[in-house]
């Protein structure tokens, strides 16, 4: 068998465009790792700053919601604490209605003597007794003088032992 070496140009041509191809993805896949670490490189230069600046806010608002979770616990150990206080806080509304009551007693006490020291005797007698002593000035107002305290004193004492007595009867009929 004898080689013959003939050349058929169609059959070049098929064997350059293959032998082109080949050389091709040759080069494709010897430089494709290093394109693969270019664009790897590349994306990583591109994502890593916003990254870490949504890491540092994510880092702080840890730390601001862990203030608030203390926050929180603190409150509600407030609000437990204020349960334990439920007595004393109706104590103190008892000893506050008490007090109003007893202001109240108070005050109808003080009108009702206002309203008799108007209308006293001694005030009516020592408003009608008149003393022209042109000689003794000093002694009218001494009179006059001796006469209110007389009356401040009967209304006092009155006032007092009635006052006294009203209170102590109201006082345990409340109780």
């Amino acid at each position: 068998m004898s080689m013959h070496l003939a050349s058929d140009p169609e059959l070049e041509v098929k064997v350059k465009k293959a032998t082109e191809r080949i050389s091709e993805n040759m080069h494709i896949v010897a430089n494709e790792p290093s394109l693969a670490f270019y664009r790897l490189q590349e994306h990583v230069r591109k994502a890593l700053p916003p990254m870490v600046e949504k890491r540092v806010e994510v880092t702080k608002l840890h730390h601001e919601l862990q203030g608030r979770c203390y926050d929180v616990e603190y409150a509600v150990g407030a609000v437990k604490s204020m349960e334990g206080a439920e007595e004393s806080l109706t104590n103190i509304q008892e000893l506050l209605k008490n007090a109003v009551f007893l202001r109240q007693q108070i005050k109808y006490e003080e009108a009702r003597r206002n309203k008799k020291e108007s209308g006293s005797v001694y005030k009516r007698l020592s408003a009608h007794i008149t003393l022209d002593l042109p000689d003794l000035p000093e002694l009218s107002d001494a009179l006059r003088e001796t006469a209110s305290r007389v009356e401040s004193m009967m209304a006092h004492a009155t006032t007092r032992h009635s006052a006294g007595a009203e209170l102590q009867r109201s006082h345990t009929m409340h109780q």
